[in-house]
C-alpha cells in the first residue's frame, strides 16, 4: 500500500458530439507517464471539488466547464502513493479541447478505450462508462409467460442491466428461464447476471454472475476472467473490502432505506452509504426504498445509480 496522505484528483468525462469521450496522454516524465487518462488534475488547498476541477481543465484544455456531475470516486494504492481518484461528467463546457500543457488529446469510443493503456486507477472508470444508473433486480411473476412480459415491459422501459434472481425455482427450471430471459434481454441489447452458481453463466450465455453474501464469502478469487460481470450484494465495510479483494466489477449496497419487505431492518442512510462507498474502489448502486427519482441522490454521494426490484419490476 502507498505511504503517506492520500492525493485527491478531480478528473472529467467528456465526451463530444458523436459520443466519444476525451483522454490524455500523460508525459513520459509523470507518475503513470506514457499511460492515457482522463484530464484533470490534484485539488489544491480548500477548493472544492467542483472549482478544482473547472481550474485543471481550463488550464489543461483551455475550456470552461458550465455543468458537470459525479461520475465515481476510486480510492486507488500504489506502491509509492495513494489516490482518491474523482471523476465527474462535464455535461456543458465552452471552447475547443486542445493540449494546453503539451499533451496528446485522443477521443474515442467507449468500447475502444483499452484498459491496458490507462493507469490502474482508472480501469473501475472504464467499466463505470459501460453501466447504466439503473439495475434491475428481477421479482416475483405469475408463470413464465407472466415473468417474460414484466421483463419485455422494463426492456421497452430502457433497462440495460438486469439481475435474473429466481430463489424459489430448482435448478433445471432455473436455466430453463435463465435462457428466454437472456435471449429477450440481448434483443435489447441489456445484459444480465445471474443470481446464482458461477458455473450455470457458461451454460445459459449469461453476461456475469451476482454473488450474494454468501457466495462472496465462499470465493477465494475472482470467477470469470474480464469478459464477463462479476456483482456482488454488500451491507457492510467488511464485504466493501471483500468484493475489491475478489476483483468485482460493480456492487449493490443495501438497505440506504426503509424497506416494505424488512420494515424492521435498521437502514443505512445517504451519509453512511457515502461513507462506505468512499471505500470501495469499483462502481456501487444504491439499494433497498429506492426508485429511478434517488439516482441523482446517489450519485451526489459517490454511488453509480440504483438498483431495484419492486420499483421496476412492478
Amino acid at each position: 500500500m502507498g505511504a503517506g496522505r492520500i492525493i485527491h484528483v478531480v478528473a472529467a468525462v467528456i465526451r463530444n458530439n458523436d459520443g466519444e469521450i476525451l483522454t490524455t496522454l500523460r508525459h513520459d516524465h509523470l507518475h503513470q507517464g506514457g499511460l492515457w487518462e482522463f484530464p484533470g488534475g490534484k485539488l489544491e488547498g480548500d477548493e472544492s471539488r467542483l472549482n478544482g476541477l473547472k481550474r485543471e481543465l481550463s488550464e489543461e484544455l483551455a475550456i470552461e466547464v458550465q455543468a458537470a456531475t459525479p461520475l465515481i470516486q476510486v480510492p486507488h494504492h500504489y506502491e509509492d502513493r495513494s489516490v482518491l481518484l474523482d471523476i465527474w461528467e462535464v455535461t456543458q463546457f465552452s471552447g475547443d479541447p486542445q493540449g494546453a500543457e503539451g499533451q496528446q488529446l485522443r477521443w474515442s469510443k467507449i468500447d475502444a478505450l483499452t484498459a491496458k493503456e490507462f493507469p490502474a486507477a482508472d480501469r473501475p472508470v472504464l467499466t463505470a462508462l459501460q453501466l447504466p444508473d439503473r439495475y434491475l433486480i428481477t421479482g416475483k411473476a405469475e408463470g413464465r409467460d407472466d415473468f417474460l412480459q414484466k421483463l419485455e415491459r422494463v426492456l421497452e422501459q430502457g433497462i440495460q442491466l438486469v439481475q435474473f434472481r429466481a430463489p424459489e425455482l430448482e435448478q433445471e427450471p432455473y436455466l430453463e428461464l435463465a435462457r428466454a430471459v437472456i435471449e429477450k434481454a440481448h434483443g435489447y441489447n441489456a445484459r444480465v447476471l445471474l443470481n446464482g452458481d458461477p458455473a450455470w453463466v457458461s451454460q445459459v450465455g449469461a453476461d456475469g454472475i451476482h454473488l450474494n453474501g454468501h457466495r462472496l464469502k465462499e470465493l477465494s478469487g475472482r470467477p470469470f476472467e474480464e469478459n464477463l460481470l462479476v456483482s456482488a450484494s454488500l451491507h457492510n465495510a467488511d464485504e466493501i473490502q471483500r468484493a475489491a479483494d475478489i476483483g468485482v466489477d460493480f456492487a449493490v449496497l443495501s438497505a440506504v432505506l426503509p424497506t416494505k419487505t424488512h420494515p424492521d431492518r435498521e437502514p443505512l442512510g445517504w451519509d453512511y452509504f457515502a461513507e462506505l462507498v468512499a471505500a470501495a474502489p469499483y462502481p456501487v448502486y444504491a439499494l433497498g426504498g429506492v426508485d429511478q427519482k434517488h439516482i441523482q441522490q446517489a450519485r451526489e454521494r459517490g454511488g453509480h445509480g440504483v438498483a431495484a426490484i419492486r420499483a421496476f419490476w412492478n
